[in-house]
């Protein structure tokens, strides 16, 4: 039976640059940085939660063969992909926090039927959702929603 998540990929074009983005920018801390010979293992967990690990693993390492590393160091590089969901009590001040320390966002706090979200980069091009989740109470996902926040949950 599975017990948890304990550690999820990211994919990083420069281990060292991210691990002090992960650390110094978005408060993580270092869990793992060791040289396994073919490759560099790089683990960081976020606020709170040392139990949840992010590997930062370089697209052209070890595991992949020539075809994928290729392909997949190409997505990294295009900025294609997104890396997870990283919860906050209070999105409009976690943006401006980050923005002041010059991470670059996508996506300025918007309002959405399951709370308040923006998106943002890390320096390999990995995108993430910074969400303030709705109270459960609040949200109801069996109602319609077209793509528009001001018709979410509408009844008509």
């Amino acid at each position: 039976m599975i017990k948890s998540l304990a550690i999820t990929t990211v994919w990083s074009t420069d281990q060292e640059r991210d691990k002090r983005f992960f650390i110094e920018t978005l408060g993580f801390t270092e869990r793992t940085d060791m040289d396994m010979g073919e490759m560099r293992w790089v683990t960081v967990s976020p606020p709170g939660q040392p139990d949840v690990q992010l590997t930062l693993m370089r697209p052209d390492g070890p595991g992949l063969d020539p075809e994928s590393r290729e392909a997949m160091t190409a997505l990294v590089n295009k900025g294609a992909l997104g890396a997870g969901v990283f919860s906050t009590d209070d999105c409009h001040a976690t943006y401006a926090e980050l923005k002041a320390k010059g991470v670059e966002f996508l996506q300025e706090p918007q309002e959405r039927p399951y709370g308040i979200e923006a998106l943002f980069r890390d320096p390999s091009g990995n995108w993430y959702s910074l969400t303030q989740q709705r109270e459960s109470e609040e949200l109801d996902m069996s109602k319609p929603w077209s793509g528009s926040v001001d018709d979410a949950g509408d009844d008509s």
